[in-house]
């Protein structure tokens, strides 16, 4: 598909992953949906890229359904970059893990990205056109490390939906990748001091570094303009391999 001339949706658009994609479709010719919980943070990214802020989060149906209506013309890209990462072991000091706490998790992650696929895909029907979608998912969930029960749960999610929405959506000319990044620069990764980034760093295979966003954002752009990918799921991790702890 070619981006330029689209209207793209690229939810969790006002940092990290989101961000970088959010930039990289527009300056590839697309009109950018920036869709965040945080108003200033779409606000400010999509002021940068020309494109449209909408403030909403993944799990609300109206607020999604506003957000694709925010736009002249029906998003044909959509990009599921919104999620949540608490840790948290089943069993620990203070006895098993919250409910809530893991509910929380599997509705923001799994849940909401289910959501935006199935509101954007009924939309394109609808209007009779072809898109694509690209959700993002972890290879926590391949080798979820200890605390990560519940984000493994919902990446392994993720993962699983790809396939079924794609032969699904195939009649209607819609198609459905993946892409599992490993660590990646973010502003959440960024917190930690420079020896803990380099410890991680170190761990990576080839190249020992950690991932830069626009390299995520470039692995959507391929994912977006090469037709014959549909139904994929696309480790982007330096051959890394998660540790249990």
């Amino acid at each position: 598909m070619q981006i330029s001339g689209k209207t793209a949706l690229v939810t969790g658009g006002g940092s990290g992953l989101g961000a970088a994609t959010a930039r990289r479709l527009a300056a590839e010719g697309a009109l950018v949906i920036v869709v965040d919980r945080d108003a200033d943070a779409a606000t400010a990214v999509a002021q940068e890229v020309g494109g449209i802020a909408a403030t909403a989060d993944v799990t609300d149906e109206t607020a999604i359904a506003n957000a694709l209506n925010t736009a002249s013309a029906t998003p044909q890209i959509i990009v599921n970059c919104a999620g949540i990462g608490t840790a948290a072991r089943v069993v620990g000091r203070e006895g098993p893990m919250s409910l809530d706490a893991f509910r929380t998790v599997i509705n923001v992650n799994l849940v909401g990205t289910f959501n935006v696929c199935r509101l954007a895909a009924a939309r394109m029907a609808e209007a009779g056109l072809a898109g694509t979608i690209v959700n993002t998912a972890s290879v926590a969930a391949f080798e979820g490390q200890i605390g990560q029960a519940a984000y493994a749960a919902s990446k392994g999610g993720i993962v699983s939906l790809g396939l079924p929405m794609a032969r699904e959506f195939a009649r209607f000319g819609i198609r459905v990748n993946t892409i599992a990044p490993g660590i990646f620069v973010t502003p959440l990764l960024g917190t930690l001091p420079q020896e803990a980034q380099t410890a991680l760093a170190a761990g990576i295979p080839y190249p020992s570094r950690l991932g830069e966003p626009d390299e995520f954002a470039r692995t959507v752009q391929f994912c977006v303009e090469m037709d014959y990918l549909n139904g994929e799921v696309i480790r982007l991790d330096g051959a890394t391999r998660l540790a249990p702890k």
